[in-house]
């Protein structure tokens, strides 16, 4: 089993120190500074891919003990997706989000491999099996990722199937786990992700919603959401880029995109909502133009700006993968 390539941290020393004086409390709680201050499995999962990604073992393992002591409450062992600072309990939904407990599991993965530690990994195969028995559904006869284990099989009462939330196939963490658990067809899963993407071309807005449903061949709006593409999608495209899929999926995206970044899109219309302009939203739409057309990207945004929790992580994973494998962005060298 090969991660992406470890040899080295290429996060910085005070862009890390940045992120966690910004958004990591002291016993590991990854913080959602843009959404009340709440934490959730999706932050804590990626607070542990970007501490592995740092190399920086202790945050590690205080990220890592609140997820298990805090949100991995459950019966099946997954995590809690929400924990509210002034609540008590401080779990308001025991419920999990698909998303978040993959991510722990690849954060448990890359761990397992930066410090040679079988621990860690035999932690995520867990969690793995657990997602491929209990949170994978037939959606239009395709093998998909249910967002949660209550509330989203066949919710769609006019057409029986799932809704799905089309940014959590977090593509690059998918071949890992089809050796983990080769039990379960991960292949088909990521086939379904790319399928998502596909049918969405052709709906008014090019590009998936944030909730959504297949059926009959088509991908439409869930019913009793917002029928926009917004902050969860935009993660998409990073997900893509990534894990280097064929950058013709990143074509729809960078349509709806411009110079100042990527917007909320109305699926209906097809139309601009408002901008998602941080930082780290504008880095990925600035990476897609890199990919595309060599388009170097701008000064501005080749170091993390701890705006909000969310635009910090995503302009870090992102940094991540320019530094690694595309330093021709930064006009340093060819792509790799």
């Amino acid at each position: 089993m090969t991660l992406p390539a470890q040899a080295a941290s290429v996060i910085e020393p005070g862009e890390w120190q940045a992120y966690l004086d910004g958004f990591v409390a002291e016993n590991g709680r990854v913080i959602d500074t843009g959404n009340g201050n709440i934490s959730h499995s999706e932050g804590q999962g990626y607070g542990l891919i970007l501490a592995a990604l740092a190399e920086d073992r202790p945050s590690f393992e205080r990220i890592l003990s609140f997820t298990r002591t805090d949100l991995m409450i459950r019966d099946d062992g997954l995590a809690a997706w929400r924990w509210e600072p002034d609540a008590n309990p401080h779990v308001t939904d025991p419920n999990n989000a698909t998303d978040g407990d993959i991510l722990i599991a690849y954060g448990l993965l890359m761990a397992g491999q930066v410090w040679n530690e079988p621990a860690y990994s035999d932690e995520a195969k867990t969690i793995v099996e657990t997602v491929g028995r209990d949170l994978l559904a037939y959606a239009d006869g395709l093998l998909a990722i249910l967002p949660g284990s209550e509330g989203f099989t066949g919710s769609d009462a006019t057409s029986g199937q799932p809704i799905l939330n089309p940014s959590y196939w977090v593509y690059e963490a998918l071949p890992l786990f089809r050796e983990l658990d080769p039990a379960v067809d991960w292949e088909s899963v990521e086939a379904t992700g790319l399928e998502l993407l596909r049918r969405a071309q052709t709906t008014p807005a090019g590009i998936p919603g944030d909730w959504v449903v297949m059926a009959a061949g088509q991908l439409g709006p869930a019913p009793d959401f917002p029928a926009e593409f917004g902050y969860n999608g935009i993660r998409i495209p990073l997900y893509l880029m990534r894990a280097g899929a064929d950058p013709s999926y990143l074509e729809p995206f960078r349509a709806k995109a411009s110079s100042g970044g990527l917007f909320k899109i109305d699926l209906n219309t097809g139309q601009a909502i408002e901008p998602i302009s941080e930082p780290g939203y504008r880095l990925i739409q600035a990476s897609m133009e890199c990919i595309a057309n060599g388009q170097i990207v701008p000064e501005d945004l080749r170091t993390m700006s701890p705006t909000s929790y969310y635009a910090a992580t995503l302009q870090l994973l992102m940094l991540d993968y320019l530094r690694r494998s595309r330093s021709d962005c930064f006009g340093e060298g060819t792509a790799s």
